[in-house]
């Protein structure tokens, strides 16, 4: 079972299915491909290396809320996004849409630290009804300056839930660096309807060599031709260049009925550059590219797992450590102010009640970390809430509020704040069943700094073979940089050298 828990849980709310009780309607997934053009340059020595934020608007409360990020395409002003958003559309709903872009200057995940090139507003309906549903529109939100524009362009998404997974090498490409080799890399595209491409594929460069072996690569296949097996797909290929100005090798075309033949004398495709074989009379082409495996595999949702009975189990771990501040003062993360929820107890309710949905006895384990117990005041990262450690279970959402307010009476605040225990403890018990039938999902809410990352990044990497995944929430103001690294969305995490086999934490 790959991805994220909350993702699915996101999308087990609109279920293909009709249901006759709520009488909702099934929803069109909707994928949006977004490019920028003539974006603003901040950076002074090379250009702009642009992200796009897309923000949703929430049906009741109308607050933004950032829905995901594109990938940061380095040095340039002209971006072609290879990371799509998929959104579920309703007809009879107005979906409003916010995009931000900006230039990322750093590896840090907040956005305050970069440079805002401007913004655009518009509906999921605005885009669909455009002709060939793609909408251009000039970026704005910089007072006096031109900010660019954004192409958004969408497409219906088949139920098609195939992947492919394929590898290709190439022979003799043209030499385009002046010193050394040409650094190949690849790009694909399938075609529209009204004789564009859009942008679904990018391989990883293979520095200084004119015959690379690429990576194999797996890839949706609504992704590559949305279930039209004869659609055309043009591959290019390019010599990557430092500043952003990568030189056109040549291309090919091809379509999904012919890459599943996989390797044999038809998936070898000339590289061709047009300009070249206009200009020179003798030229034949800029190399070859072939195919050298293809397989294709159904992928089964998270959904599909429910349906078929798989067990959901929740288990909570909550920070005690001493950086939140002393519980018996308002300024406390941990603080029990009689009117309101705490940070940690808002956060509890918020992931638990999503997720109690799937739990079938609604019986939950629920642990701390970082606190010294009583009555000898050994410091704990794994302790039960509610003190019994044959039986650390709470009953409900409830149960589990309950059994923090107790043990925040009776432990003390300490530290440091190590996650490994806690990982550890949940992925022993998903390592013992490994059928399908259950799948477990830890839920460590932190008020920041890990100490023991490089322990937890190795049971991270141990655990994402195993079926859990990690929901980590920080709150407080604290610096969470750890947690995102923790967040393998942008780099897969490592431990001694292993990466982990899928990325199981949000």
């Amino acid at each position: 079972m790959e991805g994220d828990v909350m993702d699915k849980l996101e999308a087990m709310a609109t279920v293909c299915d009709f249901d006759p009780i709520t009488g909702s309607i099934p929803a069109t997934k909707v994928e949006i491909t977004v490019s920028c053009r003539s974006l603003l340059d901040r950076d002074t020595f090379s250009k702009s290396d642009p992200l796009v934020v897309l923000y949703t608007q929430g049906v009741e409360c109308k607050q933004w809320r950032e829905f995901g990020r594109t990938e940061v395409i380095d040095n340039t002003l002209n971006p072609d996004f290879v990371r799509k958003y998929i959104l579920d559309y309703f007809f009879e709903e107005k979906q409003n849409l916010r995009f931000d872009v900006y230039d990322i200057d750093s590896k840090s995940p907040d956005l305050a630290k970069h440079d805002f090139l401007g913004q655009v507003y518009c509906t999921l309906g605005e885009i669909v009804g455009s002709p060939a549903s793609r909408l251009d529109k000039p970026l704005g939100g910089i007072p006096g300056k031109a900010c660019g524009t954004i192409i958004l362009s969408a497409e219906e998404l088949g139920n098609c839930r195939d992947c492919a997974t394929m590898k290709f090498c190439a022979n003799k490409l043209d030499k385009k660096d002046f010193f050394g080799k040409s650094d190949p890399f690849m790009v694909f595209y399938r075609s529209n309807e009204d004789g564009t491409f859009t942008i679904c594929h990018k391989t990883e460069v293979v520095k200084n060599t004119l015959n690379p072996l690429w990576q194999p690569f797996s890839i949706p296949v609504r992704a590559l031709c949305n279930g039209d097996y004869d659609r055309t797909i043009k591959v290019e290929v390019y010599d990557w260049d430092r500043d952003g100005s990568h030189d056109f090798i040549g291309e090919f075309t091809t379509s999904y009925k012919e890459l599943c033949r996989g390797q044999n004398q038809h998936n070898v495709y000339e590289v061709v550059n047009v300009k070249k074989k206009i200009k020179k009379k003798r030229y034949i082409n800029s190399g070859t590219v072939s195919m050298l495996s293809f397989s294709v595999e159904s992928e089964h949702t998270f959904l599909d797992y429910i349906k078929g009975g798989t067990q959901i189990h929740f288990t909570v771990a909550i920070d005690f450590t001493a950086s939140n501040g002393n519980p018996s003062q308002s300024t406390s993360l941990h603080y029990m102010n009689p009117y309101q929820m705490n940070a940690y107890a808002m956060a509890l309710k918020a992931v638990g009640e999503i997720i109690q949905d799937y739990d079938s006895d609604k019986m939950f384990p629920a642990l701390g970390f970082g606190a010294k117990l009583p009555p000898d005041g050994r410091v704990s990262h794994e302790f039960p809430l509610n003190g019994n450690i044959e039986n650390p279970y709470c009953n409900g959402m409830e149960g589990i509020l309950e059994a923090y307010h107790q043990s925040l009476k009776t432990v003390q605040l300490y530290g440091p704040t190590n996650f490994a225990p806690i990982v550890n403890h949940v992925a022993r018990y998903a390592a013992a069943v490994q059928d399908g039938s259950q799948y477990f999902v830890l839920l460590i809410i932190t008020d920041g700094v890990i100490s023991d990352m490089a322990q937890t990044k190795e049971a991270i990497v141990n655990a994402a073979k195993l079926p859990m995944s990690i929901i980590i929430v920080g709150v407080g103001q604290a610096e969470f940089d750890a947690m995102v690294e923790l967040d393998g969305d942008d780099i897969r995490i490592s431990s001694r050298g292993k990466l982990a086999e899928r990325d199981i934490v949000q």
